[in-house]
């Protein structure tokens, strides 16, 4: 691949606030664990090897367990995830398809307060944003180390 813009050198001012977001949800009350099983999932869809990787090591070590992070593209036929869990990976399969039917917000409004919704949504379209901007500039996989941007 042609080597492209370096992002993280050339574009902090506008990479600055998704890490604000990203440090917020850290501490939200969806929880860490969740937002990295949504993190690996969406970057599954989207098919962004550098975000696979960076959170797949995360999902460990925060205490992810190989199975549940290797039933992930399956989870739906996989008996490892709670229905709180299947929820938030319903809703951001959803919201990373851009079709969120009310269906889709009535079954996952169950499992979270307005808060905690408005808190995940913005979890999945940070992920989103940071799939397409390594898709456009690339950083090569495997290069990530966990906290490395903590």
């Amino acid at each position: 691949m042609e080597k492209r813009i370096n992002v993280f050198a050339k574009g902090m001012n506008t990479l600055k606030p998704l890490f604000e977001i990203g440090n917020y949800l850290k501490d939200s009350s969806i929880g860490l664990e969740l937002i990295e099983l949504v993190d690996v999932r969406v970057s599954q869809i989207n098919k962004c090897a550098y975000c696979l990787d960076m959170h797949w090591k995360e999902a460990r070590a925060h205490g992810q367990t190989e199975q549940r992070l290797y039933g992930l593209s399956s989870w739906k036929e996989s008996p490892y995830y709670s229905d709180r869990e299947r929820a938030a990976l319903t809703w951001a399969e959803a919201i990373t398809s851009a079709y969120v039917p009310d269906e889709v917000y009535q079954a996952v409004s169950i499992h979270f307060t307005q808060d905690e919704l408005i808190e995940l949504t913005h979890a999945v379209t940070l992920i989103n944003t940071w799939n397409r901007i390594n898709l456009c500039f690339p950083t090569l996989p495997g290069s990530y180390k966990v906290g490395m941007f903590g």
